[in-house]
C-alpha cells in the first residue's frame, strides 16, 4: 500500500491539529483530514467560545511551541468558587473556594477563546512541512490492511498510512465504521453557551453555580466579560433557545444575579444537547481515537478539551517513542499502550462529572443539606481543596511528557 502519510488523522477541531504538530514534531508524516474548510474554523470574529485550559493542557501547548504566542489573548483562571442555590435566590452560604496560591503553581489554567487557538495551530501546521491539511474533505470509508490503512475521501481521493487516528466526535465515523460500541447515556439537559460582558471585573474567579435544572458556569475572558455554560433541562433549554437576545439575557439575569453588576450579551449563542458517551475501546485493527471520539462527559468542570489534550500528549508520546525504537507504530501492542494509559483516566473523569450532575441536578431539600455540609467541610481541609484544586489543573493524572510541558 502507498502511505501518504505515516498517520491519517480523521477531524481537524482542536484535537487533531494539536496532535497532527506533535506526531510532526516528533519526526512523523501526518495527513489531516478536517471537514470543515479552514478559513471558516479560522474566522477572527468574537463568537464567544472559549476553552478553560487546565494548567496541564496549557503545557501541552507550551511543549508545541505554542503558548507564548497566546499568552497574551489569555485569562489566567486564578480562582473557583463552587456554589449551590436556586434561581433569583442567590448561592447558599456554605460554598467552596479554590485558590491558585494553594497549589504554587501560578495560575490554575488559562481561558481562551477557540479563534485563537484555532488560528494558532492552522498556522504552525502551514508552517509544517511533515503535515498535509486536507482541508474541507471528510472521511467516508476506510479499510485496513497488512501493509497499512487506506481512507476514501467524500471527493473520491483515496489515502494510505499506518494509522488512522479518529478525532471526528462524538458520533465519530471512524468509531463506527471499526464496530466500536459505545456506552453512556443522555443527560436531558442541553447546554446553552454564550459570552457576556459585565459592569464589574471577575478577578479572573470562575464560578460553578449548582441549581436543580443543572450547573451554570461562569468563566472569565479578557476584559469585562465572562463565557457562560448554562445547562438546563432540554424542553426548557429549547424554548430558551428561541428567544431574542433581550428576552434570552431576561431568563439568565435571575440566574447569573448581580454580583458583576449590569450584564450584557455579546457575541454569538450556541446550544449543544449533552451526554454521557464512551467508547468500549479506543483501538482496533490501525486505528486510535482520541477526544471526543472516544469519550464525551458533561462540561460540568470544563473537562472535554482537557481530556483530549491528554489523549493527545500520551498517543503522541507512545508512537514517537516506539518509532524511535524501530518498531511497528501500528502493531496492536503499541496502541494498546495507549489505552491502557488513558482508559482508566478517562473512565475515572467521566464517571466522577456524572455523578456529580446526577447529586447536585436535583432539588431535594435532604440533598441540598447535606451538599451545604459537605461543601462546607471540604473549604475547612486545607488538603482536601489542595486534591481538588490539583484534579482541576490537571495534575494528578500520570503525566506525558507533553503535560510538563516538555518535548517528545
Amino acid at each position: 500500500m502507498k502511505h501518504d502519510a505515516d498517520i491519517l488523522i480523521a477531524g481537524g477541531g482542536l484535537n487533531g491539529p494539536a496532535l497532527a504538530l506533535a506526531l510532526a514534531r516528533g519526526g512523523l508524516s501526518v495527513a489531516v483530514i478536517d471537514a470543515r474548510p479552514a478559513s471558516l474554523r479560522a474566522d477572527a470574529a468574537f463568537d464567544g467560545r472559549a476553552y478553560a485550559l487546565a494548567l496541564a493542557s496549557v503545557r501541552v501547548i507550551e511543549a508545541l511551541g505554542l503558548w507564548r504566542g497566546l499568552r497574551d489573548k489569555a485569562q489566567p483562571i486564578l480562582g473557583i468558587r463552587a456554589s449551590q442555590g436556586h434561581a433569583g435566590q442567590g448561592p447558599s452560604p456554605l460554598m467552596l473556594g479554590f485558590d491558585a496560591a494553594e497549589i504554587e503553581e501560578g495560575a490554575m489554567g488559562q481561558m481562551l477563546e477557540d479563534r485563537h487557538l484555532y488560528a494558532a495551530f492552522l498556522t504552525a501546521m502551514q508552517a509544517e512541512p511533515r503535515i498535509a491539511l486536507h482541508s474541507g474533505a471528510s472521511v467516508v470509508a476506510h479499510a485496513a490492511a497488512a501493509d497499512g490503512i487506506a481512507v476514501t475521501l467524500d471527493d473520491g481521493r483515496v489515502l494510505g498510512g499506518r494509522v488512522l487516528v479518529g478525532c471526528d466526535g462524538r458520533d465519530s465515523g471512524v468509531a463506527q465504521r471499526a464496530g466500536i460500541r459505545r456506552w453512556g447515556h443522555d443527560y436531558g439537559q442541553t447546554a446553552l453557551v454564550c459570552a457576556i460582558r459585565h459592569e464589574k471585573p471577575h478577578g479572573g474567579i470562575a464560578h460553578q453555580f449548582f441549581m436543580p435544572p443543572g450547573p451554570l458556569a461562569i468563566l472569565p475572558l479578557p476584559g469585562n466579560r465572562s463565557s457562560i455554560v448554562w445547562s438546563e433541562r432540554t424542553a426548557t433549554a429549547e424554548a430558551i433557545r428561541r428567544l431574542d437576545d433581550a428576552a434570552y439575557l431576561e431568563v439568565l439575569k435571575p440566574r447569573f444575579g448581580s454580583f458583576l453588576g449590569e450584564i450584557a450579551l455579546e457575541g454569538r449563542r450556541f446550544a449543544y444537547p449533552l451526554r454521557l458517551t464512551v467508547a468500549e475501546r479506543f483501538v482496533a485493527d490501525r486505528l486510535v481515537l482520541v477526544g471526543d471520539a472516544a469519550h464525551g462527559v458533561h462540561p460540568i468542570a470544563g473537562q472535554g478539551l482537557n481530556l483530549g489534550l491528554r489523549d493527545v500528549a500520551a498517543l503522541a508520546e507512545v508512537l514517537i517513542d516506539a518509532a524511535r525504537r524501530g518498531e511497528d507504530i501500528a502493531a496492536p501492542d503499541v496502541l494498546l499502550r495507549y489505552q491502557d494509559w488513558r482508559r482508566f483516566d478517562t473512565v475515572r473523569m467521566a464517571m466522577g462529572m456524572d455523578a456529580v450532575n446526577r447529586l447536585f441536578s436535583n432539588g431535594n431539600p435532604l440533598l441540598e443539606a447535606v451538599r451545604g455540609i459537605g461543601m462546607g467541610v471540604i473549604n475547612a481541609l486545607p488538603a482536601a481543596r489542595r486534591h481538588f484544586i490539583r484534579e482541576a489543573a490537571g495534575l494528578n493524572a500520570a503525566e506525558p511528557r507533553m503535560m510538563q510541558g516538555l518535548p517528545v
